[in-house]
């Protein structure tokens, strides 16, 4: 192999400048560049040069670049070489993974379950559930969350922690981690390693306990929110086991009516595009996902936490079981609210957590077999999982080589996209009284937003913040009011006419 440049050379800058005036502006922008640069480098590889340059050119700092570059499989930051083949997934290989590593993977799993929700639950919307929608905003953030229960926030981080240190025991990373690999993974558990997972678990689950404890406490403060945070009836998908209880790693998907009633009970991978329709919308770069038997709209359905509890039959674990049986007590078998998304979440954590412990007892844990090892078998294929988020499902298709050339993702926001618009339209509806609008009743539009823990970039590979403008229209068309933001910027009042 030639020796790489250290530096840019002109012909190198004048094609950089070339993508970006191509496709500035343009949803996604930033992976166009990105995959320009690449595929224009001989080593097929972004140099560390090029990315400097094009967060210069777009005034974006480096940090978020490399966070692109690092997130996305198909992007190298090492130079390839002369014949590179893509790795394909399990399904391509036709292979069946060692059940060692299938326990592993699902106990990483449950981690990364623990992780997110947590986050969500004590970082993003603690402040909100916690101290009251419409609080001071400079006083209802995470900083005056610790200041008014210091010991409930440090038991957040804690919680958090504990999940990210399980996977990076695992997997040697705490973010996007290499370790799990097509067959199986790369290196199998060690008694040590077990043993301290193990003793960390009991404090997760007191943790746990305590925000269940806190949060039920708040419920009736939030009566007005859980009747018109995206309460309107609708269908629901989830994976679930062979007893029809919660799964999140690996099992059929069910679909359920707006009453309960199961109407598809155990979809296969290789089947979900016979269920699973794509409405393409004008109004935006997400699709929507409807039920194909019902069609669209009337067959629009979520997924995620609300979801994953109303479809299963129970979750098939004793204290995650007794906190469901309660749950379905106060707000009937299936629940609409997206409000109850955070609750669910509470008790999905406490499902993951003795799923984990459970898993981590299991005979044949510590086996030294952890990975099948195979070739092309199968050009296409298809996978299902539940993110913390909801229902992820990957379909690809390879050549012989196993060279990826054509793939479909659909992430747990593309399924609830419909949903969401629904569920801000409720909650404005509701919420904005008189002719001008409140930071309170704002507050609840993004924490209805907030419920469903969307990943908007995923779902739309959009980038950077977009400007926000909310207006308020009377009967007859006059403007009201408006609050605008620039991107980045905080929101600001620049009309006001009552």
């Amino acid at each position: 192999m030639s020796a790489l440049p250290t530096l840019l050379d002109n012909v190198d800058q004048a094609y950089i400048d070339q993508a970006i005036a191509k496709n500035n502006g343009r949803p996604g922008a930033l992976l166009s560049f990105l995959e320009a640069v690449q595929e224009h480098d001989p080593h097929k590889y972004l140099p560390q040069e090029a990315l400097q340059y094009i967060a210069r050119k777009l005034d974006i700092p480096l940090s978020r670049i490399y966070s692109f570059a690092t997130f996305y499989a198909l992007f190298n930051l090492q130079p390839e070489g002369d014949n590179t083949v893509c790795i394909c997934r399990d399904a391509i290989m036709a292979v069946r993974i060692p059940k060692a590593a299938a326990l592993l993977r699902e106990i990483a799993h449950c981690a990364q379950f623990v992780q997110s929700h947590a986050l969500s639950f004590f970082y993003l919307s603690g402040p909100d559930l916690l101290l009251g929608m419409d609080g001071d905003p400079a006083a209802r953030n995470v900083a005056a969350l610790i200041e008014a229960n210091p010991d409930l926030a440090r038991a957040g981080i804690e919680l958090r922690k504990f999940g990210l240190q399980v996977i990076e025991s695992l997997a040697e990373e705490r973010v996007h981690p290499s370790w799990i690999v097509p067959g199986g993974v790369k290196t199998p558990l060690s008694a040590e390693t077990r043993d301290r997972l193990l003793g960390g678990i009991p404090d997760a689950i007191e943790t746990t306990k305590l925000a269940l404890n806190l949060f039920k406490s708040k419920l009736d403060g939030f009566r007005e929110e859980i009747e018109n945070f995206g309460s309107a009836p609708t269908m629901y998908a989830s994976l679930v086991d062979a007893a029809g209880n919660l799964q999140l790693y690996d099992g059929p998907l069910r679909f359920i009516d707006a009453v309960g009633e199961i109407v598809q009970p155990a979809v296969l991978p290789e089947d979900c595009a016979d269920y699973i329709g794509e409405a393409t919308l004008r109004e935006s770069y997400l699709k929507a996902l409807y039920y194909k038997p019902l069609g669209y709209p009337e067959g629009i359905y979520r997924v995620g936490p609300l979801a994953r509890i109303n479809v299963a039959n129970a979750c098939g674990t004793t204290m995650a079981d007794a906190e469901l049986q309660e749950f379905r007590q106060r707000f009937g078998r299936v629940p609409h609210s997206a409000f109850l998304y955070h609750y669910a979440r509470l008790i999905e954590v406490l499902y993951a957590l003795e799923r984990m412990k459970a898993l981590l007892a299991k005979p044949g844990i510590l086996d030294t077999h952890v990975r099948a090892t195979a070739n092309v078998n199968a050009l296409e294929g298809v996978g299902i999982i539940e993110a913390p988020r909801g229902t992820l499902i990957h379909h690809y298709k390879v050549d012989e080589n196993g060279a990826i050339v054509w793939a479909n993702l659909i992430v747990a926001t593309g399924h609830n996209n419909q949903v969401i618009g629904k569920s801000v339209r409720q909650v404005s509806e509701h919420f904005v009284k008189g002719a001008h609008l409140e930071e309170g009743m704002l507050n609840r539009v993004s924490a209805v937003v907030r419920a469903y823990d969307p990943c908007l970039s995923c779902s739309t590979h959009a980038f950077g913040t977009p400007e926000v403008s909310i207006s308020l229209l009377g009967a007859n068309g006059q403007l009201l009011d408006e609050i605008r933001s620039g991107a980045g910027s905080k929101l600001r009042r620049v009309s006001k006419v009552y």
